[in-house]
Parts: structure tokens; sequence; C-alpha cells
């Protein structure tokens, strides 16, 4: 683009122009590749900036769910005597727990976005997109990692003699955690929208969050839910994604796929509106941080 300087009556020529966009729903995917090392950056730094000056490091990824199982087997499976389904307590709360958390990492961690990205993102130019997304992809890794001790559990089991089928239907794992993935998304980059003009509502976030876990079968199947409140533990999208889990790998809940197509419409429809209320925010988040 060329225009006229009024003071030195020069032309200049710009070689990038930054405005905001027109169109609120714009994924800019385009920007995003483009940007793609940005991208990787910002990954490296998610999960180095936090256990880099731990004793443990990278090892807390298993010990953190190591010791939620163990206090929920207690709790809930000794103490409380909650139904496991028939499994092991230790895979039952363990399959639960890693899954679960692969979505609450999520959008704890996306729902800050803006309050942590403040002062860059008033000095450079990116899409703003990268932010969200480095940490659903940095959650991923944890995820996988935890995943792969999970797997080292249930060898374990085999070779104890408890049966662990393997279905076809392992090859859907990978639908699963991409519904986590955009459901943590969508919901994370909404609070980060309004959190940067409503302060307050990120206390309520980790009590939403909590919550939300009662009303997941993460520490209950759903074989134990009194028919009353089935309807309402049904109506979390969340539900239908853990049971499925579960009936993947440890041949125990349900695999509805009518509750399955919910689930990923839900998550469409919370990302679609999530970049929606993104976009907006974008264009005046200087303004109001």
């Amino acid at each position: 683009m060329e225009r006229k300087s009024e003071n030195l009556g020069s032309t200049e020529n710009w070689d990038l122009i930054i405005k905001p966009s027109s169109r609120l729903l714009v994924f800019k995917l385009k920007d995003i590749w483009k940007y793609r090392d940005l991208l990787m950056m910002f990954v490296k730094r998610d999960i180095v900036t936090v256990y880099k000056q731990t004793i443990l490091g990278p090892i807390w990824f298993v010990i953190q769910p190591i010791l939620t199982t163990l206090i929920y087997v207690i709790v809930f499976g000794s103490i409380a005597k909650l139904s496991s389904d028939g499994l092991p307590k230790i895979l039952f709360y363990l399959s639960g727990i890693i899954i679960w958390n692969y979505f609450a990492d999520s959008l704890n961690s996306t729902s800050i976005t803006f309050k942590e990205n403040e002062a860059l993102f008033g000095k450079v130019y990116f899409p703003r997109l990268i932010s969200p997304l480095s940490k659903i992809i940095s959650g991923l890794l944890k995820f996988l990692v935890q995943f792969v001790f999970m797997g080292v559990v249930m060898i374990y089991y085999k070779i104890s003699g408890y049966p662990i089928p393997l279905h076809l239907t392992i090859f859907m794992l990978p639908l699963l955690v991409l519904i986590m993935a955009v459901l943590g998304l969508g919901a994370g980059i909404i609070f980060t929208s309004l959190t940067s003009k409503y302060r307050d509502l990120s206390f309520l976030l980790a009590f939403a969050v909590q919550l939300l876990m009662y009303a997941t079968p993460v520490i209950y199947p759903m074989s134990s839910v009194p028919e009353k409140y089935k309807g309402i533990i049904e109506a979390n999208p969340i539900s239908a994604i853990v049971e499925t889990f579960r009936s993947i790998l440890l041949g125990s809940g349900h695999l509805n796929w009518c509750q399955l197509g919910y689930s990923s419409l839900f998550a469409i429809i919370v990302l679609f509106l999530g970049i929606l209320i993104f976009n907006k925010t974008e264009k005046t988040f200087m303004d109001t941080v």
C-alpha cells in the first residue's frame, strides 16, 4: 500500500498493514501456519517454565495423577465405597483422571491468555489464537505422557490375570482427545475474553470446574447414577467422552453414539462461539486491560 506523507511529500511503501478484521468468525489458519515456529516456541515455553526450577521436572506429569488416584481410591473407593463398575479401583480412577485433567488443564490455561500475555500483545503482532493453541498442544504432550503411564499400569494388570479387552474402537481415542481439546479451547477463550473486562469471573472458574467434575462420571460410573439424575449427567457433554474412554480401554462404561455426537456438536458450537467472542474482544483488548 502507498500513501502520501503530509510532512515530507514523499511516497511510503508499506510491506504489511495490520488492522482489525471486519469479520468476527475468522480462524486465521493461514496466519497461524505462517507463525507455526512461534507456536512451537510457545509450546516449549509452556512446558519448560512450569518445571524448570523443580527437582523432579517432567516426572510431575506422572506423579500428579498417581497421587490423585491414590487419594480417590482411599476417599471415594474405600471410605465412601462408590462403585467402580467392577473395575480395579486404580484403573477406574486413573482412566477418569487423565482424560478429565486434559480438559480441565486446557480450560484453565487458555482462560488466562489475555491476562498472561497482555505485555506481549501490546508490543508485537502475531495471530492471538496462537497463545491458547499453545496451551492445548502443551497439555496434549502432558496427556500423552500420562496415557503411556496408564498403558504400563494396564499391562501390569493384564499380566496379573485381569481381563482387559482390546477392540478396534481403540482407534477412536484420537477423536475423543480432539473433542476434549476443542471443548477446552472454546470454553477457555470465552472465559479469557470475558475476564479481560470482567475480572471477577476468573474467581468463579476454578469453582465451576470443580463442580463440573462432580457432574462428570470421573469418580463414579454412569451405571451408578440414579435414574432421576441421569438426564442431568448426560446433559454434560464431557460425560459421554469419559464413559467412551473407559469403554474403549477397559471394557466398562457405555459407548453411546448419540451422546458422543451430542458432545462433538456441543464442542464445535462452543469453539465457534469462543472464536467469535475472542475476535471481538481482541480489537479492544488493550483498551480494557
